[in-house]
């Protein structure tokens, strides 16, 4: 089974590996990344040992994505963690995660939402443009809403654009600070063990895990690819190489123009406007202002991105009778998740409008406490994908001791650390004391309590309707040829 309703069409569209690496990178919008949490990794963290970290953090999700990528092989639907969960930890934890993740992916899209405004309204006003930051927030939900409502190859073909920009300008001033410094923009100090495990290491490692936020979500569009078995986790391991390597490279860059024994100080003092300083020294104001608008348009790239993700979770859980059944329906022309795609919209336009009338600031009260919650579920939610891994292969026969069991085991081993740093330092990651905004966690336990009691109470009183769950085909393993096997059978007896 599918899971599809037979009175939907399915979602539609034909997606190959670079434009599911476009979405999926997106995501986790590098440039805004850069700018926003590395200068606080190097202040709050290891300082000069951050570079190693985001490697560290990229081997680790790279062992998830092993057992992710196996599973991906296997089954192709929208559901992504809920569907992956379902068939390795039971249908009740699955359902946990499919609210879960409806609740982590709207929340990081939303504060993602007041984010760009806020900073829209700054960059503008920096250029001579004065207006509020609720023009340019009503500017940014109108542009998602009208992309996601169409078919996901638009979306595709407008993340390129946005993401080529923002890598290449990063890219620019990578080369520029090498031209300058030569081999000492790559210092040494920066992957020595004494470095990286001198200060707050377990910070910049939550700092790091956050940058990666998104690169999971290459299996939420399988249905709408050529060939998921191979385009899926292609991208998947592409999404996690891709932003290791940006991030590792232009965090230790960063080192290098600022120096090994002084990037944590002078990160402290700068902190927002660290690589803006470092781009007017090293290329010219001219860059520094292209950096500001590219870090707005980075930020609408990733909400984009988590509105996609967002409303095929949405769209999954309304085709199976989870959420509200019209959310299930799909497009006729466009072949994508329109209604889901409308709810969100109208979602983020009534929270951010709440904000707004309440006279609360866009980004230090809805962004880094929205941010923060969405974070904290996305990561909850890997981890839970990664023991789902080992759950549904341990009695296969195609099951691999690395790819579907010691690789997984230490991705969650890995996600599950992520998390508790998470936890304890859910005030640093919100930037505020404030005790409500501090209890916003509670809100992902409660989502997945509801979903499993939601589960149980269908188990007991709707069997049909239980045994349809996060149902969908298992694809098995084409056999070898017997010559391949035979060849396989003398190298095996050879050893």
């Amino acid at each position: 089974m599918s899971g599809r309703s037979s009175s939907s069409p399915g979602l539609g569209g034909s997606l190959n590996t670079p434009k599911i690496v476009l979405l999926v990178v997106a995501a986790a919008a590098p440039l805004a990344a850069v700018v926003g949490t590395v200068p606080l990794a190097f202040a709050l963290g290891d300082g000069a040992g951050v570079p190693a970290v985001f490697v560290f953090a990229g081997l680790v999700l790279l062992c998830f994505s092993a057992g992710y990528a196996a599973m991906s092989r296997r089954i192709v639907n929208a559901g992504g963690f809920y569907t992956y969960v379902s068939l390795g930890l039971g249908r009740p934890p699955a359902v946990a995660a499919g609210l879960l993740a409806v609740l982590s992916y709207n929340a990081a899209a939303i504060g993602l939402t007041g984010a760009f405004g806020y900073f829209a309204a700054m960059t503008a006003r920096i250029h001579g443009l004065d207006l509020p930051w609720e023009v340019w927030t009503a500017l940014a939900v109108l542009l998602v809403a009208v992309l996601g409502y169409r078919q996901i190859d638009l979306s595709a073909r407008v993340l390129a654009l946005l993401m080529a920009a923002e890598i290449g300008v990063l890219t620019v001033l990578d080369v520029a600070v090498v031209a300058d410094r030569g081999v000492h923009a790559l210092p040494a100090a920066s992957m020595a063990p004494h470095t990286v495990l001198s200060g707050a290491v377990g910070v910049s490692m939550m700092f790091a895990f956050m940058s990666f936020i998104g690169f999971e979500s290459a299996a939420l569009y399988g249905e709408e690819t050529r060939n998921p078995t191979r385009t899926v986790p292609r991208a998947t391991y592409a999404s996690v190489v891709v932003i290791a390597g940006f991030y590792a490279l232009t965090s230790w860059v960063a080192v290098g123009a600022i120096g090994a024994d002084q990037v944590r100080d002078v990160a402290g003092e700068q902190l927002g406007n660290l690589f803006f300083t470092i781009s007017t020294d090293h290329v010219g104001a001219w860059m520094t202002s292209l950096l500001q608008v590219l870090l707005c348009t980075s930020m609408l790239a990733a909400i984009l991105a988590l509105h996609n993700a967002a409303n095929r979770y949405a769209f999954v859980l309304g085709r199976e009778g989870v959420l509200p059944s019209w959310l299930g329906r799909a497009h006729r022309s466009h072949g994508s998740p329109h209604r889901a795609s409308v709810a969100q919209s109208v979602l983020t336009v009534l929270v951010v409008g709440a904000f707004a009338l309440a006279g609360l600031d866009p980004y230090t009260s809805l962004s880094t406490s929205l941010v923060g919650l969405g974070t904290l579920g996305i990561v909850v939610l890997q981890a839970a994908a990664a023991l789902a891994v080992l759950g549904f292969f341990r009695r296969r026969a195609d099951g691999h001791w690395w790819r579907t069991g010691l690789a997984p085991a230490l991705g969650a081993l890995g996600l599950i650390a992520s998390a508790v740093l998470l936890v304890a330092n859910f005030p640093l990651l919100t930037g505020t004391d404030n005790a409500v905004v501090n209890a916003l966690p509670w809100l992902l336990v409660a989502a997945a309590v509801a979903g499993t009691v939601l589960a149980l109470w269908l188990r007991a009183r709707r069997p049909e309707r239980y045994a349809g769950l996060a149902a969908a085909e298992v694809r098995e393993p084409e056999p070898r040829p017997a010559g391949a096997r035979h060849r396989a059978a003398a190298r095996s007896a050879a050893r």
